[in-house]
């Protein structure tokens, strides 16, 4: 059987892309030295503090706790998401270059959906904690016991891990009919479906509604957790206990929070308000930011998490000193 031109020229142009050109933060030689610059600072910062969360809570018994089992989980997948796309984008702008290949587009495409997605199943699962430690004091070590959290993570792990890998295969199986420069400066979903040619790219549309339909099923139990941790902390008969309750919901929430706006403002906005360069912006405060401001949000509020990552570093300090005396 024959088959019909305009396909076998569909196929062709998608099998013959070997590599994608990634939206450029500047075009002049100093504003890209300065984009790699300003990159490099905030990696460092993701990579300091995230480490140093990671670092006290397995070095800390006084910190082997659900809370911050999930912490450690979050920090994790932070470090990760963030090495996916801007050790990319620093080395493009260094070397004056916008593009990424077939085979590392696919690794990005992979990497981000399977890091961001476990990022907002742990987020649900921090918000279970604090309802299940704030509602129900009694139950927690029945309900949320090291068994049953490490089940839990393995569960967001496992359960994202073949999210991605369907969301991959699914995208990276369209022809593709419209060249390989994509609006953005790391290789996300949307911006490939761009490329795609007509119609072909329904399926593929058609798993992220269901996703986000899931996601907004936990965004609803997110929100009534808190509802009703909030009605449990105002009937706390003590400042001290309310004040206590409050320190340890505020930074998840805020967390929370960050991430969803920038999300949603990302993919839900008017097309009539979308640019380039608005995109571009959105993609660095939801893709970026988070990841180097988390550990700074989770340890403003939280003086266990400061005494251990204080504690922590005059003990790499001592080592030095003891070391080069």
């Amino acid at each position: 059987m024959t088959m019909p031109h305009a396909q076998r020229q569909q196929m062709s142009n998608s099998s013959s892309i070997t590599q994608f050109l990634l939206l450029a933060f500047a075009d002049t030689r100093q504003l890209q030295l300065l984009h790699f610059w300003l990159f490099l600072g905030i990696y460092l910062a993701a990579l300091l503090g995230n480490g140093l969360i990671i670092t006290a809570v397995a070095c800390d018994h006084r910190l082997h706790t659900p809370m911050y089992f999930f912490l450690l989980n979050l920090s994790l997948i932070d470090l990760g998401s963030i090495s996916t796309t801007v050790p990319k984008a620093m080395a493009n702008s260094l070397s004056d270059t916008r593009a990424i290949s077939y085979a590392g587009c696919a690794a990005q495409v992979f990497l981000f959906v399977f890091l961001m997605s476990a990022d907002y199943c742990l987020l649900t699962l921090m918000a279970y904690d604090r309802y299940i430690a704030i509602c129900k004091p009694l139950h927690y070590g029945t309900l949320l016991g090291s068994r049953a959290c490490v089940h839990m993570a393995a569960a967001a792990w496992g359960s994202c891990f073949f999210y991605a890998v369907l969301h991959t295969a699914n995208t990276f199986s369209i022809p593709l009919c419209q060249g390989n420069a994509l609006d953005q400066f790391f290789c996300e979903i949307p911006q490939i479906l761009k490329l795609s040619c007509s119609q072909s790219y329904l399926s593929e549309v058609g798993l992220l509604v269901v996703s986000l339909l899931v996601a907004f099923g936990c965004f609803v139990f997110i929100v009534l957790s808190y509802v009703q941790i909030f009605s449990a902390v105002l009937r706390i008969p003590s400042e001290q206990g309310r004040h206590k309750a409050f320190s340890t919901c505020i930074p998840h929430l805020a967390v929370v929070s960050l991430v969803l706006i920038t999300a949603i403002f990302t993919y839900l906005k008017p097309p009539s308000i979308s640019s380039p360069s608005l995109d571009l912006v959105m993609a660095v405060l939801y893709s970026v930011v988070p990841p180097a401001v988390n550990p700074l949000i989770y340890s403003m509020r939280n003086q266990e998490l400061k005494d251990a990552v204080w504690k922590l570093i005059m003990h790499v300090v001592l080592m030095q000193q003891s070391s080069s005396a």
